[in-house]
């Protein structure tokens, strides 16, 4: 069996310049589709909570 598959936003468009997510071993991997070795790991409930956060806007003065 292959390595899972990254996966981007579909508003990244043809852009590479795009955070890609994918699923290991029960973990979520993230990476930044530009510097590929990097690579963070966190568990589906942690990486939710991320995503209702950058919904929310809550994370929006760091821009």
């Amino acid at each position: 069996m292959g390595s899972p598959i990254w996966q981007k936003s579909s508003y990244s468009g043809s852009s590479n310049a795009c955070v890609e997510v994918r699923t290991v071993g029960g973990l979520i991997e993230v990476r930044e589709s530009d510097d590929g070795d990097v690579i963070l790991r966190t568990t589906a409930a942690t990486f939710a909570d991320l995503l209702r956060t950058i919904k929310a806007g809550k994370l929006d003065h760091h821009a």
